[in-house]
């Protein structure tokens, strides 16, 4: 799996073929190699890369000690890749910068990781698309959107786990396939996604495929 790190910018759209197309802009990399991770030592081979600066006084020690080894500042994230291995051979020195243009070609599909937007604590309608228990004629009090009935009496006596009720929703990390890369700027390092990328504006996302 080869990869950057980069950050979400916002959306915008791309006119192709007469076609009016949402896409996301996001700017990946450069991301520096901060550790180089070998089978006979480590029991598996990866690149870990890092990307962000990160201020000295904000960092823990134990992070300026790891990136001072590559050469390199304090670093925001950092993310293992085990593709590289395979293409690059051992070309890969630590401290190195790779761009965006390195890795990524244009009309080629890539995954997108990322942390999706927390709602909060939300109801039963909004988080599991619940209709309510119905109007408000005989009887019926502002229960348009209650959950209904949650478990059983005297046995078990219990609500089940995993019953769909309100609680906090979203904050989860998402994973989204297959999203063609329509433009690379390289000059800024940014790419043009098909489609929507998880999270909001200035988001770290991980770019794999």
């Amino acid at each position: 799996m080869l990869g950057l790190i980069g950050k979400k910018i916002g959306m915008t759209v791309v006119y192709e073929g007469g076609r009016q197309l949402a896409c996301t802009l996001v700017s990946a990399g450069p991301c520096e190699v901060v550790q180089l991770k070998e089978k006979a030592r480590d029991g598996y081979d990866a690149v870990q890369l890092g990307y962000g600066e990160k201020k000295e006084k904000r960092a823990a020690r134990a992070l300026k000690g790891h990136c001072a080894k590559a050469g390199v500042g304090p670093k925001h994230r950092l993310v293992e890749f085990k593709g590289f291995a395979s293409r690059y051979k051992g070309d890969l020195k630590l401290g190195q910068s790779l761009s965006v243009s390195d890795i990524f070609e244009e009309q080629e599909y890539i995954d997108v990781r990322a942390r999706a937007k927390g709602r909060g604590f939300q109801g039963v309608v909004k988080r599991h698309n619940f209709a309510g228990v119905g109007e408000r004629t005989h009887g019926q009090h502002n229960r348009e959107r209650a959950p209904g009935a949650i478990g059983a009496c005297s046995y078990p006596g219990r609500v089940f786990k995993g019953t769909r009720m309100a609680g906090r929703m979203g904050g989860d990390r998402v994973c989204i396939l297959n999203l063609r890369v329509l433009r690379i700027v390289p000059k800024d390092n940014l790419l043009v996604l098909k489609g929507s990328v998880p999270g909001a504006v200035n988001d770290y996302v991980v770019l794999a495929k």
